[in-house]
């Protein structure tokens, strides 16, 4: 996962975390929680948020990486690729 620092966090946009702030803060824009500015962060999100987050915050944050990221969170699905395999 690239490292995501204090000043490349703080500058990023509402858009790019899961669960954006709340409008409190420097600039009123508000800390947010789960990062997902890359596939990285997005995978890493996905697995915080099943440690520690609810129910609610849960099917939140899946909702916001599956839009930014489709192919994310798929594994359960067979992917079409034209290829048989053996």
């Amino acid at each position: 996962m690239a490292v995501l620092s204090t000043k490349k966090r703080q500058s990023l946009k509402s858009s790019q975390f899961a669960l954006p702030g709340k409008g409190e803060g420097k600039g009123g824009k508000g800390a947010g929680s789960y990062p997902i500015p890359d596939a990285s962060h997005a995978r890493n999100a996905l697995a915080r948020v099943a440690q520690h987050g609810t129910a609610s915050e849960k099917a939140k944050v899946r909702s916001a990486v599956a839009r930014k990221f489709p192919d994310i969170g798929q594994a359960g699905k067979a992917k079409k690729s034209g290829k048989k395999g053996k």
